[in-house]
């Protein structure tokens, strides 16, 4: 039994990190289509989000709630009608968003570095701080190139994660084939 998990587990390994490397090499040749493929699924996932939140709010339960609800269910709405309908405008918003926060988020990380008293070295909170807050600007300032740059880094994600289950796939599948005798 355990032997046929195995070479099924094996077979499943190389498929992930074919995959993985097909998604990888599209993603990083075609960014711009990655970028836009991202934010058409953001789309479609905040138009589930908006209807789950309308008819979460229709029902005799959510009587507190109601309000909220509705209003984030169409602001969902409005949000997934944009990313359907105009995803490229759509990647670049998200993209400009991220570099504000990461602004926001590397001034946080620069006071939290004077005022813990936790044993981190400083210098490194420092150096965190200000790698999130050259990153947001460069977002900011120019979000298009960095929704391009997003889709290529989770493009070489893809091919780094597809190449290592490949790898391991190909692992197995040599063990099993020597046979129990072999070590792990």
């Amino acid at each position: 039994m355990v032997r046929d998990w195995m070479t099924v587990g094996w077979k499943m390994l190389i498929v992930r990190g074919v995959i993985g490397i097909v998604f990888g090499v599209l993603a990083i040749v075609w960014p711009i289509s990655t970028a836009i493929a991202l934010a058409l699924l953001w789309g479609f996932w905040a138009l589930m989000d908006g209807i789950g939140s309308l008819t979460q709010a229709l029902r005799p339960e959510a009587k507190g709630s109601r309000l909220w609800l509705i209003v984030l269910g169409v602001i969902a709405l409005v949000a997934a009608f944009f990313a359907i309908f105009s995803p490229a405008v759509t990647a670049v918003t998200l993209t400009w968003i991220l570099g504000i926060w990461l602004i926001v988020r590397g001034v946080f990380e620069a006071v939290g570095a004077f005022t813990t008293n936790h044993v981190t070295p400083r210098w490194f909170l420092l150096l965190g701080a200000a790698f999130s807050i050259l990153l947001g600007i460069l977002f900011a300032a120019n979000p298009g190139a960095g929704a391009v740059g997003i889709a290529v880094f989770l493009g070489v994600v893809a091919l780094l994660w597809g190449a290592t289950f490949l790898v391991a796939g190909l692992s197995m599948r040599r063990l099993m084939a020597a046979g129990p005798e072999a070590k792990v």
